[in-house]
């Protein structure tokens, strides 16, 4: 079955991104599917989506850098560069992993399709 995972890890400080809050949407709707924040290895405790709950669609990965930055100390301007971070992307096979990792320092960030 499929599953969707997420990880991030802090490029500036060279660790994972501890306690990141993270919200999850179907693309369209307002209410988030799910909400969480990131364990000591920057990661969720679990699949943010698998089983019944994972359908292909549109959906969006929304992560709270500049709350997370300010969080470790992080000196940011006002407004931050990067505040939430929101990526857009689809799943097509519902018997895949989809992976959406975000590599985050406070002025820039990338992320990818990983395994």
């Amino acid at each position: 079955m499929g599953r969707l995972t997420t990880h991030v890890l802090d490029t500036a400080a060279g660790t994972p991104a501890a306690g990141l809050r993270i919200e999850l949407f179907r693309h369209g709707e307002a209410a988030p599917l799910r909400t969480l924040a990131t364990n000591a290895d920057g990661r969720a405790d679990s699949p943010l989506l698998e089983g019944d709950a994972f359908a292909p669609g549109q959906y969006e990965l929304r992560f709270h850098a500049g709350d997370y930055l300010r969080s470790r100390g992080v000196s940011l301007p006002d407004p931050a560069f990067l505040d939430v971070i929101p990526i857009r992307f689809g799943i097509a096979d519902k018997a895949a992993h989809y992976h959406v990792p975000l590599l985050l320092s406070p002025y820039g960030y990338s992320t990818y399709r990983g395994s």
